[in-house]
């Protein structure tokens, strides 16, 4: 599937579709050295397809309670929502940010706004991997964008909070500091698992999202 399918499971409470599991556009073994397949596997059909399942349970709950009336009950939900919700939001978004071709700088209008807004490319990188190792327990470090001042913000949040939902800023990249996401190969050492995924970081990808959210 290819990747621009990726964003079609997220769906809403309105249409009542039930969300999926989305196929990931390269193969488990794809990312490796710098991520192993079996830590792709276990992210991606285990964890990732936990908060899918989860979601769909709260959200079928949520619809009862929204059928009954039942404030108390919806409210109660809420916590559930965000975290499987936002489970899911960030993996779609994470599964596309990386590719076996990426790696290096971004180019074009991209490059341009993290030379204009962090000085370079070299700070900017150095910044969000400072955030994204200073999370404290599991989390997201994040490149968005914030369109009400015109500018590219970095942005640390804890657990699946997902961005735009808590900070108002359009996610163009997220770096996953779960341990999930690195502990079988970097163990408790998170710098290393910071310092090998930007081989892979896809930034045709996080320029796309760049160009669109734009518009």
């Amino acid at each position: 599937r290819s990747s621009a399918k990726l964003v079609a499971p997220l769906g809403c409470l309105v249409t009542r579709q039930k969300h999926t599991l989305p196929d990931l556009p390269y193969d488990y073994a794809a990312l490796e050295p710098h991520i192993n397949a079996e830590i792709m596997q276990l992210h991606h059909s285990k964890h990732h397809a936990t908060y899918v399942n989860n979601l769909n349970v709260v959200e079928e709950k949520y619809k009862e309670a929204l059928a009954k009336g039942d404030v108390t009950a919806q409210v109660s939900l809420q916590p559930a929502l965000k975290f499987n919700g936002g489970g899911h939001i960030n993996h779609t978004i994470f599964w596309t940010n990386l590719s076996p071709n990426g790696g290096g700088e971004p180019k074009g209008e991209l490059l341009e706004a993290i030379k204009r807004d962090f000085g370079s490319f070299a700070n900017f990188k150095e910044k969000l991997t400072a955030v994204s190792v200073g999370v404290q327990g599991s989390g997201w470090g994040w490149l968005g964008y914030n369109k009400e001042q015109g500018r590219l913000q970095i942005a640390a949040c804890a657990n699946q909070d997902p961005l735009q939902g808590t900070t108002g800023l359009i996610p163009l990249l997220g770096i996953d500091v779960w341990e999930h996401a690195y502990y079988l190969q970097y163990k408790n050492v998170r710098p290393d698992y910071l310092k090998a995924i930007w081989n892979v970081i896809n930034w045709e990808n996080v320029s796309s999202r760049y160009a669109a959210c734009k518009k």
